[in-house]
């Protein structure tokens, strides 16, 4: 539900406190945050941002990607990834080229290099991943994708669709 809906209907009448530790949308925030600082380690020592690794993970989906189809997959502006984007192509990861079924559209593509620190640290992601999910049982991790999946439908989350259901 949007924030414009929730503002224009009569309050109602609560009976809970809200109490920050058990107030859902800042645990999954904290939580984001735990499991970001962590992966963040590896970027650093890769010499990428947080936004350079999330601009590098979309580009590595495709041979090439329209700048604009970046924006549409992570929870990143335009600016913000423009940015990203030119950060990595100074540091020779990714390139610009213009596609040719339309001229005004940029595509942009992982170098040999990016190619290969998209493999070094996407091992050390899904490795981090592993080991977090190690916590739940196979029904747990299921009930989690389908959660999440639906939570990303309600709130409009950009880049955390999934065929769950």
């Amino acid at each position: 539900m949007s924030v414009s809906k929730l503002e224009n209907r009569p309050a109602r009448t609560r009976t809970r406190p809200l109490i920050l530790s058990r107030f859902t949308p800042y645990r999954i925030v904290a939580l984001g945050h735990a499991m970001g600082d962590r992966l963040r380690r590896a970027y650093a020592n890769e010499n990428i941002t947080i936004n350079e690794w999330r601009v590098l993970a979309v580009i590595a989906q495709a041979d090439a990607v329209a700048a604009r189809d970046v924006v549409y997959q992570t929870p990143m502006d335009k600016m913000t990834v423009s940015r990203a984007v030119a950060s990595l192509e100074a540091k020779g990861i990714a390139g610009r080229s213009v596609d040719a079924r339309d001229r005004r559209v940029n595509m942009v593509s992982l170098t040999a290099r990016g190619r290969a620190l998209f493999a070094r640290v996407s091992a050390l992601a899904l490795d981090y991943e592993d080991e977090i999910m190690d916590a739940l049982t196979n029904e747990e991790r299921n009930s989690l994708d389908r959660i999440l999946a639906k939570l990303s439908r309600v709130t409009g989350a950009a880049g955390c669709e999934t065929n769950a259901p």
